[in-house]
């Protein structure tokens, strides 16, 4: 099988694959695509592309509409850069009150005066900050990430506080149990002194904190997103900087608005930037990859549901389909049309497509799998041999 590179992609992740499996970023066809941050909105795919794999947890790169219509799966490795995110987040909470960047900026523009020393001694009094510890931290999605910066945060003495409605059971599991859970998001506002957002962007999380938000929170507070651009009403925000009522605001997605006040510190997206999460995700694209391929398995997608089940049959047939009714009794009545048993069977909706695995020992020829190609609302259909 064929693995399409299109960016470069961290070695031991590109060593999951074994001799079945040749990886080139020259491939015409291909039957998968590893890709980090190339944006592929505009990439015409080879025919043969059953999944794509992104070495991160974003997709923003990828045109998850087009895939789903044509029946290919997209993977995301969430969790696989958490610690480092955490890493960077716990820094920035100190950045955000301890004027640290600022007074790093201003040793170096006095760098070439004669009494360097002095002047910086004379200087340090405007950089005064305060500690974090003691202070109440909100932490706005409890997933991966915003789960290790809670428990993080906690072990250096902050009081946390905890936010979504949606937390899964392993999250739930992970998290330390000093942590308090805030009902909602405006005990977060209300009680932090420090606010961390850790949850994606779409419709429902567009502008989560926004003017009403700020006129909750307390005086001076401090607010961090390493998460997404537009979870934040930025307008709102430029009037909160403005007006005293937030006291510092970090993040890797600054804009030329933000960078007007001394209290804002932009950096660049260095969330995975570390060889660590590099291949932490290239590793689990890698595997998220082969277990599709080879077993029909899916695991992380974004744009289908996540089912795993162990072939104790020898064929397995895995049908991308719309998630309309009756589609699983036209499949099944085909198969039964021609004499084949159905040993196991899988089936799961997300939003608007369905996937469905089959499985049986009686032999699939090439003529009923093209008849399950062209029922309608069927998008892809494939057959492993075991």
């Amino acid at each position: 099988m064929k693995v399409k590179l299109l960016n470069k992609i961290a070695k031991v992740g590109l060593d999951q694959f074994d001799a079945n499996y040749e990886c080139s970023e020259d491939f015409q066809d291909y039957d998968a695509i590893m890709v980090r941050s190339a944006k592929l909105h505009d990439v015409e795919f080879s025919k043969d592309l059953k999944c794509i794999a992104r070495a991160g947890a974003g997709v923003n790169n990828i045109p998850l509409d087009r895939c789903s219509e044509e029946g290919i799966v997209v993977f995301s490795t969430p969790g696989a850069n958490a610690n480092a995110v955490k890493e960077l987040v716990i820094a920035a909470l100190v950045l955000s009150g301890r004027k640290i960047a600022q007074g790093i900026n201003w040793v170096k523009s006095i760098a070439d005066d004669d009494d360097l020393s002095k002047q910086i001694e004379k200087g340090k009094s405007n950089f005064v900050g305060p500690e974090i510890a003691g202070k109440k931290l909100g932490v706005i999605g409890l997933g991966a990430i915003g789960v290790q910066v809670a428990n993080a945060a906690a072990a250096m003495d902050m009081e946390v506080y905890g936010y979504d409605p949606y937390i899964s059971v392993q999250a739930a599991w992970t998290l330390k149990a000093r942590i308090n859970h805030a009902k909602d998001l405006k005990t977060i506002f209300e009680e932090c002194d420090y606010i961390t957002v850790h949850v994606p962007y779409n419709e429902a999380t567009k502008n989560i904190v926004n003017a009403e938000a700020f006129d909750q929170m307390k005086d001076g507070v401090r607010i961090l997103n390493f998460a997404r651009n537009g979870l934040i009403d930025e307008d709102a925000l430029v009037k909160a900087l403005a007006s005293g009522k937030v006291g510092g605001y970090i993040t890797d997605f600054p804009s030329k608005e933000l960078l007007q006040f001394d209290n804002v510190l932009g950096v660049p997206h260095l969330g995975a930037s570390t060889p660590e999460s590099e291949e932490n995700c290239a590793v689990m694209a890698a595997n998220e990859i082969r277990d599709y391929l080879e077993n029909g398995n899916i695991t992380h997608s974004v744009n289908m549901p996540d089912i795993q089940m162990a072939q104790e049959a020898k064929y397995r047939l895995c049908i991308i389909n719309k998630n309309i009714p009756n589609m699983v009794g036209e499949m099944t009545t085909k198969l039964a049309n021609v004499g084949i048993n159905i040993e196991n069977m899988a089936n799961k909706a997300k939003k608007d497509y369905a996937y469905t695995i089959l499985e049986t020992n009686d032999e699939i020829s090439a003529e009923l799998l093209d008849k399950l190609a062209a029922q309608d609302g069927i998008k892809s259909v494939r057959l492993i041999v075991k």
